[in-house]
């Protein structure tokens, strides 16, 4: 094993807390001492069937206890799932069936691995101890704990205060993944700076299990393409780990400037050494940003497609966005026969019968913005009939393009 100094560097790594530093250092010192790893864990709740970058900032940090020999354990929480956590939400969230659970769980399971070691990795389910508890070892869990001090997560006491309900069965939430430290006798576990009062329920009730208390580490919440708000799928501000190369790509290079450090050392493998010069080099401007942007955008695919499809991609990226070409591989439309208007077609409706658009409502403001294109002509008019004929190109936005078969 590396020296304590040497692994607190690489641990402390876009780290924003450690709580408490100290007893790290503790567990580091013990754990070199007598060769036996630390118990990482991470409790992911598989509440929707996929991973954003938003979510590996977490996974990177795991696979770096793993490069430092020490043991991880993802616990894919079948069990909170089907409550949801409720930190930040205004209202109780809707409660997922066991099946949905089990569908994206499966999904989960194969993405992780594109980050994380597979030999180095112990998958678990917390329905494995949670399940079997009878109504009194419940009690006991809740007996560990006050209504005044749940009270004080922000969440609630807003919720409280502004006379919305909270169910009961939302207290147990934090109740639960705290028990999943005392099942694992976790060392460390990670989250992101939202999950500050889960962490730290693991140590009071692994203290109140006669345990030592974990380590709560606390990752950054990354900021989505747009800049400003927490990547989420629901803003459309996310990039999948499952999406083609490159669209990926594409939208790494549409990111602020100012993220760009941000990412490199949260969602990317590069150095850290590295990462300060790319930053030295932005701020004195010796490096270009959109060559340090072109570099994000490969580091980010070839981990989930490979290097190969990184530099594919990136030649994509210029001949469309550089030179103002199109794409090589373009997904084909027939349209349909119910939206001819004899040898016409309204343009809107074919954006949204496409795909391009969800409806025609937002076709007719991508018109109207001049963001639609048809074989490079630019159209502004929301009501425009065009007459296609096969092989027509047609453009709406930055990335997206149909050719009419």
């Amino acid at each position: 094993m590396l020296s304590v100094e040497k692994q607190l560097e690489i641990i402390k790594r876009g780290v924003v807390e450690i709580v408490p530093e100290d007893e790290l250092v503790t567990k580091l010192e013990r754990s070199i001492k007598t060769g036996k790893p630390l118990h990482i864990k991470l409790g992911l709740d598989p509440t929707a069937p996929d991973i954003h970058l938003g979510h590996t900032v977490v996974l990177h940090k795991i696979r770096q206890f793993q490069e430092l020999g020490h043991r991880t354990t993802i616990i894919l929480g079948d069990f909170t799932a089907r409550i949801g956590d409720p930190t930040g939400k205004s209202e109780t969230r809707k409660q997922l069936s066991e099946e949905q659970v089990m569908e994206n769980a499966k999904t989960y399971e194969r993405q992780i691995f594109k980050i994380l070691d597979p030999e180095k990795t112990t998958i678990t389910f917390n329905s494995k101890w949670l399940a079997p508890m009878k109504f009194a070892d419940v009690i006991e869990l809740a007996a560990k704990y006050t209504v005044a001090r749940m009270l004080e997560r922000d969440d609630f006491a807003k919720r409280f205060k502004e006379g919305h309900p909270i169910s009961v069965h939302e207290f147990f939430y934090p109740l639960m993944q705290g028990y999943d430290s005392v099942a694992l006798r976790a060392d460390v576990e990670l989250g992101g700076t939202d999950q500050k009062f889960n962490l730290l329920m693991g140590r009071t009730l692994q203290r109140e299990y006669g345990q030592e208390p974990q380590i709560a580490l606390m990752m950054p919440i990354i900021e989505g393409t747009d800049g400003v708000q927490k990547m989420s799928k629901s803003l459309g501000n996310y990039i999948g780990i499952d999406e083609r190369p490159e669209e990926m790509y594409g939208k790494t290079m549409s990111i602020p400037d100012q993220l760009m450090v941000r990412y490199f050392e949260l969602v990317t493998t590069v150095p850290l050494h590295e990462v300060r010069e790319i930053a030295r080099g932005l701020q004195s401007g010796e490096l270009h940003p959109r060559d340090a942007k072109m570099r994000l955008a490969r580091e980010i695919v070839k981990i989930y497609h490979g290097e190969e499809a990184a530099y594919r991609a990136e030649e994509e990226f210029k001949r469309v966005f550089q030179q103002h070409d199109v794409p090589g591989e373009i997904p084909t439309f027939k349209i349909p026969e119910d939206i001819w208007e004899g040898d016409m077609v309204w343009l809107p409706k074919l954006l949204q019968r496409s795909g391009i658009c969800s409806s025609t409502s937002e076709a007719r403001r991508l018109v109207q913005q001049g963001a639609v294109r048809v074989d490079g002509e630019k159209f502004q008019e929301p009501d425009q009939r065009i007459k296609p004929v096969p092989g027509m190109v047609i453009k709406a936005g930055k990335r997206k393009f149909i050719r009419i078969v």
